[in-house]
Order: structure tokens, then sequence, then C-alpha cells
């Protein structure tokens, strides 16, 4: 059974996602997005508590990245797990996500 997604607030633009990000946690997470997003410039995910992600989570940061982008604000992801970093290579789509994922220097 997958662990449940959630997301945890801890100031306005910064979140912790906790749990599976997975074909299974993506669309009921998608559906709610509205209630979570801020207005403000920059929505940043601390993707650390995350126990597994497979690429329809991948697909919805990406999504996430492009609805962002298309309102003015921008996406920070932050302590992005290794595994996800090998599916972004592997699906040859880690360009997408260069001025995104924030490095271990800058937090």
């Amino acid at each position: 059974m997958n662990a449940p997604l959630s997301i945890e607030r801890h100031t306005n633009g910064h979140y912790c996602l906790s749990g599976e990000l997975d074909r299974d946690t993506v669309p009921p997470f998608w559906k709610c997005r509205t209630n979570w997003l801020p207005e403000g410039k920059t929505v940043t995910l601390d993707l650390a508590a995350l126990q597994r992600v497979d690429s329809a989570g991948m697909a919805m940061l990406l999504h996430l990245q492009q609805l962002l982008n298309e309102n003015h604000q921008s996406l920070i992801l932050r302590n992005v797990p290794e595994p996800l970093r090998m599916l972004l290579t592997l699906s040859n789509v880690e360009s997408l996500f260069a001025d995104v994922i924030e490095s271990a220097q800058e937090e």
C-alpha cells in the first residue's frame, strides 16, 4: 500500500511533501493544488520526506513548473532525492529543471 502524499505548509510559498509521489497519489493531489498553491512569486517544495517518486510524480512536477511559469511564478525544488534525479536524467528532462533544483550549497 502506498504512503499517502501529504503537503505541509512551513511559510507562505514554502512546503514539504511527504509520502509517495506516484501514479496513485498524483491525481488526487493535482486536483487539490488550487487549495495550497500560493499567489506569491515563488513556490518552494522540500522533497526530503518523499519515500518514493515514479514517472507520474516526475510528470506532475513538470506540469507544476509549467503552470507556475504561466502564472509568472517560479518553482524551487529543495532536497531532491537521488532516485528522482536519476529519473530526470534517464528521461532526458533534467535540463528542464536546471534552474529549479536548489543545490546543497544554497540551502
